[in-house]
C-alpha cells in the first residue's frame, strides 16, 4: 500500500506520541503504590490529551459544514482525524489505568472503542472501495444521476423492442358510422418471444424491482437467457437483442454502484452519532470529575 507524504508525517508523529506516552505510563504505573489513577496529575494529563484528540477529530465535521473553518488542506485534516482519533483510545486507557470504573466510565469506554473501530472500518472502506468500484463498475455514473440514467435505459429499451416488434404502431380503421378507431398492429409471430421476454422479465428488471426477476441480476444466468432468446429470434432481431443485453449489464453495474455507495457511506450512520454522544458524555465526565 502506497503511503502519501501527509499520511507518513501523521504516522511518524503518532508513533512518537504513542511511544513516549507508553514509556511515561509504564514509569508512572510502576511508581504508584496504589496503582494508576485517573485523578492523579499524570492520569489527568492523559485524560486531557485524549479528550483533546477526540475534540480535534470531531472538528472535521465542523470544517466540512462551516466554510470559515476550512483552514489547511482537507487531506491533512482527514489524516489528523484518523490518527489522533486512533491515539485517543490508548490515551484514555492510560488515563483510566485500564479500568472501566463506574457506569458512566464503562459507557464512555464502550463508545470510544466502538467509534474508533467504526472509524477504522470506514477508513479501510474509503481506501479499498474506490479500487473495487473501478474494476467492478467500469460504467460508473455520478451517483445523483443514477435515477435519470435508469429512466434513459428504460426509454432506450422500449424503443428497441418497439422497433423490432412494432407493437406500439397503430392503424386507423374507418367505421361505417363515421370516425375511426386505432387498432394495434400485431407483431410478427417470429419476434413475439422478444416482446414476451421484455414484458415479463427485462423491463421489470430495468425498473429495479428487487423482488422479482433476479435471474437477470446474475451475469452468467442473464447471458444464458439472452443466448436462448437469440436462438428463437430471426437474425434481423439479433442486433436489438445484443443492445438490450448491454442495457441489462449497465443496470447490473448501476445496482453494484448503489450497493458500494451505501457501503462506502453507510458506516457514518453509526460513527457520527456515536462520536457526538462520546463528546457530550466526555464533557459530562470531565465536569463531574472536576466538581466532585
Amino acid at each position: 500500500m502506497r503511503i502519501d507524504a501527509t499520511h507518513r508525517k501523521w504516522l511518524i508523529a503518532s508513533l512518537i506520541i504513542l511511544g513516549v506516552s507508553t514509556f511515561v505510563y509504564i514509569a508512572y504505573a510502576a511508581s504508584s503504590p496504589a496503582g494508576p489513577s485517573g485523578g492523579s496529575a499524570t492520569g489527568l494529563t492523559f485524560g486531557i490529551v485524549g479528550f483533546a484528540f477526540m475534540i480535534f477529530a470531531g472538528l472535521l465535521a465542523g470544517r466540512k459544514k462551516v466554510a470559515i473553518w476550512r483552514l489547511g488542506r482537507a487531506q491533512a485534516w482527514l489524516r489528523g482525524h484518523l490518527w489522533l482519533g486512533l491515539l485517543s483510545l490508548p490515551m484514555i486507557f492510560f488515563h483510566a489505568g485500564f479500568q472501566f470504573g463506574g457506569v458512566l466510565t464503562r459507557v464512555l469506554m464502550i463508545l470510544l472503542i466502538t467509534v474508533v473501530a467504526s472509524g477504522l472500518f470506514g477508513a479501510a472502506l474509503q481506501h479499498f472501495m474506490p479500487r473495487v468500484m473501478t474494476s467492478e463498475v467500469p460504467m460508473e455514473t455520478i451517483f445523483e444521476q443514477i435515477d435519470h440514467v435508469r429512466d434513459q435505459l428504460v426509454a432506450e429499451a422500449d424503443a428497441l423492442v418497439d422497433g423490432v416488434c412494432g407493437a406500439t404502431q397503430t392503424e386507423q380503421v374507418a367505421l361505417s358510422g363515421g370516425g375511426a378507431v386505432a387498432l394495434a398492429t400485431p407483431a410478427p409471430a417470429a419476434v413475439l418471444p422478444l416482446r414476451d421476454f421484455y414484458t415479463r422479465q427485462l423491463r421489470p428488471f430495468l425498473l429495479h424491482d428487487h423482488r422479482r426477476h433476479q435471474t437477470l441480476a446474475a451475469r452468467a444466468d442473464s447471458a444464458r437467457l439472452f443466448e436462448g432468446l437469440r436462438t428463437v429470434l430471426p437474425s434481423d432481431a439479433h442486433d436489438a437483442t445484443r443492445k438490450l443485453e448491454e442495457i441489462c449489464e449497465e443496470e447490473r453495474q448501476l445496482r453494484r454502484q448503489v450497493r458500494m455507495h451505501h457501503w462506502l457511506h453507510g458506516w457514518l450512520l453509526l460513527h457520527v452519532p456515536l462520536s457526538l454522544a462520546l463528546l457530550l458524555l466526555g464533557c459530562v465526565h470531565a465536569i463531574m470529575a472536576l466538581r466532585y
